[in-house]
């Protein structure tokens, strides 16, 4: 039994329809029958080889089709992604567009992301493989509260939480009921918790400082509380 034959053309040969002069791009192969047939341009129907010629050897007058070109884009506006060489930034994606590239023995499409960065709001242009998904366009608001990220969020936090500490004159802290205080204490838990991560991760000091801060404000709210468990500790 002989070797199957193989195909004249493969998947992303570009090639003339040679009854109509016109140009396109192999996007599918099939054998059916005991012969070869070639999707064109994802189109409907299907060609045999004889109705196909290569471009490179193509002799006639070419006939440029407008060419139907289907793009998935890997991300989307309002998406919350990092940068290979960025490592410490997050950026959001604000635009994006599509380059196609067209030559006698070669095509492709190059997508180029606009990005901005949240802690300036600095302008940045990326490839597709140099982004990392850290949260979809629905969820990255949300990521960016949780994380601390708002721009000048990280000093803005340091200064409240200094001033919270060291009220100036004139200045005191609000009675707080002890259910009010307790939610403080889980919402300073959560600044604690996302600061943690966020000094894991990449070591900033600040990080660590809010860290500190934030816990030394949930003793002091829990000392509140509980005053009597400060007391049997001491004793």
């Amino acid at each position: 039994m002989g070797k199957k034959k193989q195909p004249k053309f493969k998947i992303g040969d570009t090639v003339v329809i040679i009854m109509y002069g016109t140009v396109g791009k192999i996007t599918d192969v099939k054998f059916l029958d005991g012969a070869y047939v070639y999707e064109v341009n994802y189109s409907e129907g299907l060609y045999i080889e004889k109705t196909l010629q290569s471009i490179n050897e193509y002799e006639g007058e070419i006939l440029y089709q407008r060419e139907q070109i289907d793009i998935e884009y890997k991300y989307l506006l309002g998406d919350l992604v990092q940068v290979d060489g960025y490592e410490q930034d997050y950026f959001k994606i604000i635009g994006y567009r599509t380059e196609i590239w067209r030559y006698k023995e070669n095509a492709w499409e190059d997508v180029i992301y606009e990005l901005s960065r949240i802690s300036d709001g600095e302008w940045l242009e990326a490839h597709e493989e140099e982004l990392t998904l850290i949260a979809d366009a629905k969820r990255a608001d949300a990521i960016i509260r949780k994380l601390g990220l708002l721009l000048s969020k990280k000093n803005n936090e340091l200064a409240i939480i200094a001033k919270q500490n060291n009220p100036g004159k004139g200045e005191r802290e609000m009675t707080m009921t002890k259910n009010e205080k307790k939610e403080m204490i889980d919402g300073l838990l959560d600044l604690y918790n996302d600061y943690c991560k966020l000094y894991e991760h990449f070591g900033d000091d600040e990080y660590h400082h809010i860290m500190k801060i934030a816990l030394a404000k949930i003793e002091k709210a829990a000392e509140e509380i509980y005053p009597d468990h400060k007391k049997k500790q001491t004793k």
